[in-house]
């Protein structure tokens, strides 16, 4: 029970922070009769060795200083640490030395080295999908390559066997490339995030591209009723007590249940129970933001679920998260990667690289129905040996102008005129 508990954990710990709700009085008026679970409706267990179960232990240490690194201390946020671990993990092959040490440390995977990475990457990708026929998991993981440039051969054969991911060499300036990668975010992600990379992040001259993509949609095993949504108070994070209205869903029924002195915590089953969301609400009144627990907590925490009938009031909401991940990581110990004079990803390709971008886009979306979410990660790496970028400006002239014909070596005016459209 434990070993399951945790595992069908991992895709969701994204989640199970991102409310920030003060505590809302129960209504006397709604009246819901619990509906009880269907018989046939059985979470999957899956038996973990104990390498395995401390390979859990580990992601999840990184998922929750991951969040607690980023956390916001206002706005809603959404966030997969698993995404990260499989780009950054599959970059991992091709780095060596204090390169790679510092990134399996961060990733939680310090005692067990790169290939528990490996390992870990390869049974999610293969379990993720089959735990639950009602819910729907993709794990895709993918690798761009600038035409120059060529992959060590070892690298290829890891992220074929590990990570499912073909390589494909580009002509980054075809002018094509980066809507090649949005659209393979797009398509991996049923639609949710269409765009990853935009002109101002797409680099022609980058050597590679490497991306994750994780996609979940899961329905509650009870769903809400629409009808007892209602629009209701909701305390806003930050410094003043301001609240907003926000349609409040509601549900009297059987859950997982505890708490603690510092938040209660409720687990809001998917499908066959394989998959679950909690939530952890602050007891404290108002717009405190929840306490971001370790993985100790959180593996304590599971174990005190128990079965309680309980009021539900919850909002229904969506969150986009657009973030640079770069100074996360570096908070979080990945120093060398990003240094140019100190990467060494020797393993990688034919040339001395760094990892230039790295960032996530992911949403969610929690209704009556269920929940929806999805993120893709993506690494840019770039060549050591190529001259800086000159400063990237953007200069649209889509208003009117003016503009001056002259002599360059005198200055002279030439012509001198505007342009308005017209």
């Amino acid at each position: 029970m434990k070993n399951r508990i945790l595992w069908a954990a991992i895709p969701l710990v994204i989640m199970a922070t991102v409310f920030t709700a003060g505590c809302g009085e129960k209504s006397q008026e709604l009246i819901v009769t619990p509906t009880p679970v269907e018989p046939d409706s059985v979470p999957t267990t899956v038996q973990l060795t104990r390498a395995e179960q401390e390979m859990v232990n580990s992601s999840n240490e990184f998922a929750f200083n991951l969040f607690r690194t980023a956390q916001d201390e206002v706005k809603s946020q959404i966030l997969s640490p698993l995404s990260i671990t499989y780009a950054l993990g599959m970059l991992n092959n091709g780095a060596t030395g204090d390169t790679q040490k510092q990134i399996t440390n961060v990733l939680g995977f310090g005692d067990t080295g790169a290939d528990s990475i490996n390992l870990f990457c390869y049974k999610m990708l293969n379990i993720a999908a089959k735990l639950d026929p009602l819910t729907k998991v993709l794990i895709a993981n993918t690798i761009y390559v600038n035409q120059p440039y060529e992959l060590q051969a070892e690298f290829v054969a890891k992220a074929r066997d590990f990570y499912n991911a073909e390589p494909e060499t580009r002509d980054f300036n075809d002018g094509k490339t980066m809507d090649v990668i949005n659209q393979w975010a797009s398509d991996h992600t049923e639609r949710m995030i269409e765009k990853v990379l935009d002109e101002n992040s797409f680099n022609p001259r980058a050597v590679s591209y490497l991306l994750n993509a994780i996609y979940f949609k899961g329905s509650w095993a009870n769903s809400f009723d629409k009808a007892l949504t209602m629009q209701m108070p909701f305390a806003q994070a930050g410094d003043t007590k301001s609240q907003t209205t926000v349609d409040m869903m509601n549900k009297n029924d059987e859950f997982g249940y505890t708490e603690n002195d510092s938040y209660q915590a409720l687990r809001l089953p998917y499908g066959n129970g394989s998959y679950a969301m909690t939530v952890l609400l602050p007891k404290t009144e108002g717009n405190a933001l929840p306490k971001v627990p370790t993985a100790q907590e959180w593996w304590q925490l599971t174990q005190n679920m128990m079965p309680h009938t309980v009021y539900v009031s919850m909002p229904r909401f969506k969150t986009d998260t657009d973030i640079n991940l770069v100074p996360i990581m570096t908070k979080l110990g990945v120093l060398d990667a990003f240094d140019t004079a100190k990467a060494d990803f020797r393993n990688f390709c034919n040339t001395d690289v760094y990892i230039d971008l790295m960032k996530q886009v992911a949403r969610i979306k929690v209704d009556e129905e269920g929940t929806e979410a999805a993120a893709v990660t993506v690494i840019g790496v770039k060549d050591n040996a190529v001259a800086p970028d000159p400063e990237y400006v953007v200069f649209r002239a889509d208003h009117p102008f003016l503009y001056v014909i002259s002599e360059q070596s005198t200055g002279a005016v030439f012509f001198i005129g505007q342009y308005t459209g017209n």
